[in-house]
């Protein structure tokens, strides 16, 4: 079965800095667009970074400059570098991976569990 692990979040102080690692396992997604999305409470779920196989990226406005994304495909691990965190970064970190068809007119996601992140204020 495909499970997807999150590791690395925590309590961190404001300005502080995270490193985020997914690792998959069940599937070889060294084809497939990778990334992490957040959830506070009662907001909706939001893209933070997304890295494609072909290296392209899609980083939300609110954490470019402070968040890089990354991937090991020999590891079958996507990272998720925070710098500079801030409160408001204070959410649940989930994991994602994509499958989808070369038109990308159909995907599937695959979700690990989330890791949480606290920053202080």
């Amino acid at each position: 079965q495909v499970h997807l692990v999150e590791s690395g979040g925590g309590l961190v102080q404001a300005g502080g800095s995270l490193r985020l690692s997914c690792a998959a396992s069940g599937r070889d997604f060294s084809s497939n667009a990778m990334g992490w999305y957040r959830q506070a409470p009662g907001k909706q779920r939001e893209l933070v970074a997304v890295l494609s196989s072909g290296g392209s990226t899609n980083i939300a406005d609110s954490v470019k400059g402070r968040f890089t994304i990354s991937r090991d495909n020999a590891e079958n691990t996507v990272y998720l570098q925070m710098d500079s965190l801030k409160p408001e970064d204070t959410a649940v970190y989930y994991c994602n991976a994509r499958i989808s068809n070369s038109a990308n007119t159909w995907y599937y996601d695959y979700w690990g569990q989330g890791t949480q992140v606290t920053v202080s204020s």
